[in-house]
């Protein structure tokens, strides 16, 4: 585990611990989703469920790092808004895993993406290792460069591999919207789809004004 690895680790372990208090006579209707015939571990579900988590929870890791760096007003709220609304879907889908009774993690990378579900969809490469970097997350080096900014410099950074982060996240939520067996998998992952690309669209305004450029699309 890399050291950037380690408060992603600790979040999801907050999350998990939080989906796991869910699981009482009404877990099932409080995250959505119901017991009966539960997705398999190589299922569509599983897999959106799995590596989204893990996408947000890079996501959520940057935001926070917003109220210390930043003063702008305006990418605070932006940061206050993607943390929480993040952290909220990552609650919901390590409480459907949890309910599921698969692993919090596990699998190939967006392996889920390919073979006869994807309909025709390019998918991605079912080999990929085990926590391979998915499209749009920040290297490490990159996430080490942003903690060392503060001011203007830091929200340009911020925006750039936010949008980024954004944009590489969209594919893996239209291909849940469309494909995972669960309506309210679906229904999450395509609130998803709608919200980071309006997210995206504001961000660019945003990166534009403060007289940033966005980084290469993943």
């Amino acid at each position: 585990m890399t050291a950037a690895d380690r408060p992603l680790r600790a979040a999801l372990l907050g999350v998990i611990a939080v989906a796991l208090v869910l699981l009482g006579g009404g877990a099932a209707v409080a995250l959505g989703i119901g017991r009966d015939e539960a997705p398999g571990a190589d299922s569509v579900d599983v897999g959106f469920a799995r590596d989204m988590s893990r996408h947000h929870l890079q996501a959520v890791e940057m935001a926070n790092l917003v109220p210390e760096r930043s003063t702008d007003p305006e990418i605070r709220q932006l940061a206050f808004d993607i943390a929480e609304t993040q952290q909220n879907q990552v609650g919901r889908m390590q409480g459907w895993l949890s309910l599921w009774g698969v692993a919090p993690s596990g699998g190939a990378t967006m392996a889920w993406m390919s073979g006869p579900a994807a309909g025709g969809h390019a998918g991605h490469d079912a080999s990929a290792a085990d926590g391979a970097p998915m499209p749009g997350m920040a290297t490490d080096e990159e996430l080490a460069a942003l903690r060392g900014l503060s001011g203007t410099e830091f929200d340009v950074e911020f925006l750039r591999l936010m949008i980024r982060h954004h944009q590489g996240g969209a594919e893996m939520a239209q291909y849940g919207a469309e494909h995972a067996q669960e309506a309210a998998v679906r229904n999450l992952a395509d609130s998803m789809a709608q919200t980071q690309a309006a997210e995206t669209t504001t961000m660019t305004r945003m990166l534009t004004a403060r007289g940033g450029t966005p980084l290469p699309a993943p």
